[in-house]
C-alpha cells in the first residue's frame, strides 16, 4: 500500500512538472510568436501628413537628412534629396543599373560615366549623398524650385515627373530628422535580439553629423546637444535604433521606449541632452 502511494506522488509530480513545462514553453513560445507577428516600420507625421518607410529605407533617409544638417543646408535640401532618392533607389543602396543607366549604382544611381565618380565611391552612401548635394546647390533657387524641379535639374532623368510622387513623403522625414518637427519620426520594431555597443552608434553619428561633444556611460551615449539639432540626433537615433540595438532615446521631456511601442511619451529627460541607450545583452528574439 505504501509503495502505491509512493508511485502515485511520483506520477503526480511528474505530472506537475510535465504542466509546468508545457507552460513555460507555451510562455515562450507566445512571446516569440508575438515578436515575429510585430510590423516593423517607422513613420513621419507632420501635420496631416503621414509617411511610412521600412526600417532599412529610414536608415539612409536619416543619414541623407542628417549630411544636410552637417552642410547647414535647409531642411529643403533633405526634402529634395530624399524624394530622388525614393525615386531612383527606393531608398536603398543598390549595386545595379537599369535600361536607362546600366552603371547606375547606390542610392540616387549615379553613373560613373558621367562623372559622378567611382563605382565605389557611388556605392559608398556618405560619398553619393555628399556628390548630390554638391550638385544641387548649384542650381540656381533650388530652395524654392518645385521639388520635382530640382531634383530633375540635378539627375537628368528619362522620367522626369516621377520625383513628384515622393514629395510627401520627402517632406515629411525631412521635417522630423531635421529637428524641425520634433517627435515626428518614431519606429515600430521587434525587441533587440543582440547587445549594441555605443562606439558604434558615436562612429555612425559623427560620420552623419560631424564630431559631436560626447560622453560614453557604458550603455547610453549622452550627446550634448539643443533645439532642432537635439531632435535631430534624436530622431536619427530612432531610426537606425533596428541596425544599432538603440532601446530608448530620452531628450528634453520626451522618450521613447523601443520595447513599449507606444511612440514618443512624457518622461524626465534633461533638457540639453539626447540619451541613447542601446541593449545591455541578447535576448534570443
Amino acid at each position: 500500500m505504501a509503495r502505491r502511494r509512493g508511485l502515485r506522488r511520483l506520477a503526480v509530480l511528474v505530472l506537475v512538472l510535465v504542466l509546468v513545462a508545457g507552460g513555460i514553453y507555451s510562455a515562450v513560445f507566445f512571446v516569440q510568436r508575438s515578436e515575429t507577428l510585430v510590423s516593423e516600420r517607422c513613420t513621419a507625421v507632420v501635420g496631416d501628413r503621414k509617411a511610412e518607410l521600412a526600417p532599412d529605407q529610414a536608415v539612409y533617409a536619416s543619414l541623407i537628412t542628417a549630411v544636410a544638417v552637417q552642410r547647414g543646408l535647409p531642411p529643403r535640401a533633405a526634402s529634395i534629396a530624399l524624394a530622388t532618392a525614393m525615386q531612383e533607389s527606393k531608398l536603398r543602396n543598390i549595386g545595379h543599373g537599369d535600361q536607362a543607366g546600366p552603371d547606375s549604382r547606390g542610392l540616387f544611381q549615379q553613373r560613373p560615366s558621367q562623372g559622378w565618380g567611382t563605382e565605389a565611391q557611388v556605392m559608398d552612401p556618405y560619398y553619393a549623398v555628399n556628390a548630390f548635394y554638391d550638385a544641387l546647390v548649384k542650381v540656381p533657387g533650388y530652395e524654392t524650385l518645385e521639388i520635382t524641379d530640382a531634383a530633375q535639374r540635378v539627375q537628368r532623368s528619362a522620367f522626369p515627373t516621377a520625383y513628384a510622387e515622393h514629395e510627401d513623403m520627402g517632406r515629411s522625414f525631412a521635417s522630423g530628422l531635421s529637428g524641425q518637427t520634433p517627435e515626428a519620426v518614431q519606429c515600430t520594431l521587434r525587441t533587440a535580439g543582440d547587445a549594441g555597443d555605443t562606439d558604434a552608434v558615436l562612429a555612425e553619428l559623427g560620420r552623419a553629423y560631424g564630431a559631436l561633444p560626447a560622453t560614453d556611460e557604458g550603455q547610453t551615449l549622452v550627446v550634448e546637444a539643443t533645439g532642432t539639432a537635439a531632435w535631430s540626433v534624436a530622431q536619427w537615433a530612432v531610426a537606425n535604433a533596428k541596425d544599432l540595438d538603440v532601446v530608448r532615446v530620452d531628450i528634453a521631456g520626451r522618450s521613447w521606449d523601443r520595447d513599449e511601442r507606444t511612440g514618443w511619451q512624457e518622461s524626465d529627460a534633461a533638457e540639453g541632452q539626447v540619451r541613447i541607450t542601446v541593449s545591455q545583452a541578447s535576448s534570443g528574439a
